[in-house]
């Protein structure tokens, strides 16, 4: 797995990081979460940004979106603020499924 892959996944997670921020950080009310939120979504652009560099845009920022809308749901489901049934849980799977499966093409 090259450089900008790795960069690419921890982009995507920093994606959730920043996404459950500012959720917590009530509509930048809260100081805390709120820098949070900017670092970490930063942290999350400048990292695509790199990525972008050696793997095509839309590639990018689908694995990018795939990687932290996953985790951010995970993330709700284990505060407990979303429910995960069945068929969400597939979709999840399947969204998983789709952004291994554009690191194999690509």
């Amino acid at each position: 797995m090259s450089l900008a892959w790795l960069v690419l996944i921890l982009s995507g997670a920093l994606e959730a990081v920043w996404a459950v921020a500012l959720s917590a950080s009530q509509g930048l009310r809260r100081w805390r979460p709120a820098v949070v939120f900017l670092a970490a979504m930063a942290a999350s652009m400048v990292g695509l940004a790199y990525a972008m560099r050696e793997i095509p845009t839309g590639t990018a920022y689908a694995v990018w979106v795939g990687i932290g809308a996953t985790l951010t749901v995970i993330a709700g489901a284990v505060r407990g603020v979303e429910r995960l049934t069945a068929v969400r849980t597939l979709l999840l799977v399947l969204l998983v499924g789709c952004v291994v499966g554009l690191k194999v093409v690509s």
